[in-house]
């Protein structure tokens, strides 16, 4: 189980420890974003520091339909306790956390400030079609 809180602008934020290939390590808070469709946005700077490696490079659609350049870069992250590497978008805002990370979780939100997040994984049984 991953836990978080609802900071003051009523963002769910969850604390995530990402990796770089040669071991460097961040502990980074990352806003929960449900319509980002990929696994994690990192700040070019904090890519930097982690020394990730760019495998390809995007365009990100944002809310607001803009377009941004963007670089794709493997990392891995420590994830419900187990380790698993996924891709890091380079975007210059706070961190999020996209809904391919969070495949296969429920995600519980208390919505207020201060209130509780929570990040669990989903049982092997299929939801029901509607």
């Amino acid at each position: 189980m991953i836990t978080g809180y609802v900071n003051s602008e009523r963002e769910a934020v969850v604390s995530i420890a990402v990796y770089g290939p040669q071991g460097e390590m961040r502990e980074i808070e990352a806003v929960i974003d449900t319509g980002f469709s990929g696994d994690l946005t990192l700040p070019s700077a904090v890519v930097a520091a982690l020394r990730l490696n760019v495998l390809a490079n995007e365009h990100l659609t944002l809310a607001d339909g803009s377009e941004v350049a963007s670089e794709v870069c493997p990392a891995i992250v420590i994830w419900d306790g187990q380790p698993q590497i996924i891709e890091v978008s380079t975007l210059e805002t706070d961190a999020l956390v996209g809904m391919g990370l969070l495949e296969g979780h429920h995600l519980n939100i208390h919505v207020a400030v201060g209130g509780r997040v929570i990040i669990e994984p989903s049982s092997t049984a299929q939801p029901p079609s509607a």
